[in-house]
């Protein structure tokens, strides 16, 4: 089973590269940020616990997002293997995840590190923000966001690189070279 971190800051193009991944490999995928928006949107408890956080460029607690990907997992079956996108996002939930993939049989094969320089985040996600119309694409938000993202987020690079499971993806140029890079690292260690 290939289980897939992809992993960046935001504006990184986990999204975009999550959807190719899947289609190209046929995996699952999970993206916390949808089914958060999507719990958001319905206005569960959890949306407006969610909403108060992400409004400030916070990340949520391990412990609400842990149980959250915990049912989610459970609804996938038959499947070659799963692209989690957005999480984990501390060492904590790194370390959760592992025992909710363990308890299944499973574990992460890969971490792929979506490599983009600070500059080129802040330019991609005021311009999404202008496209999609989501309010946490401002420029406050947005530094608020990478601040957390390096000081929090970050050091799992170094944990999976401990674990011998850490691929650096240079995330610059156009979607279809990226992905060109992200094919061969995932034909690389499958």
């Amino acid at each position: 089973m290939l289980n897939i971190v992809i992993f960046g800051a935001p504006g990184s193009g986990k999204g975009t590269q999550s959807d190719l991944i899947k289609r190209n490999f046929n995996l699952a995928h999970i993206s916390t940020g949808d089914v958060l928006r999507q719990e958001i949107k319905n206005e569960t408890e959890l949306g407006k616990m969610a909403k108060e956080y992400i409004e400030k460029g916070q990340l949520l607690p391990d412990e609400l997002i842990c149980d959250m990907l915990d049912e989610v997992l459970d609804t996938f079956k038959d499947t070659k293997g799963i692209i989690f996108d957005g999480f984990p996002r501390t060492i904590p939930q790194a370390e959760t995840l592992e025992k909710i993939l363990k308890k299944r049989g499973m574990d992460v094969s890969v971490l792929l590190d979506l490599q983009v320089e600070d500059e080129e985040l802040t330019k991609r996600l005021l311009e999404r923000g202008k496209r999609s119309g989501r309010s946490d694409d401002n420029d406050d938000t947005i530094q608020s966001r990478l601040k957390v993202y390096h000081s929090q987020t970050a050091p799992l690079a170094e944990y999976y690189k401990g674990k011998g499971k850490h691929v650096a993806i240079k995330g610059a140029g156009s979607i279809e070279e990226i992905f060109d890079r992200i094919k061969e690292a995932i034909k690389n260690i499958s």
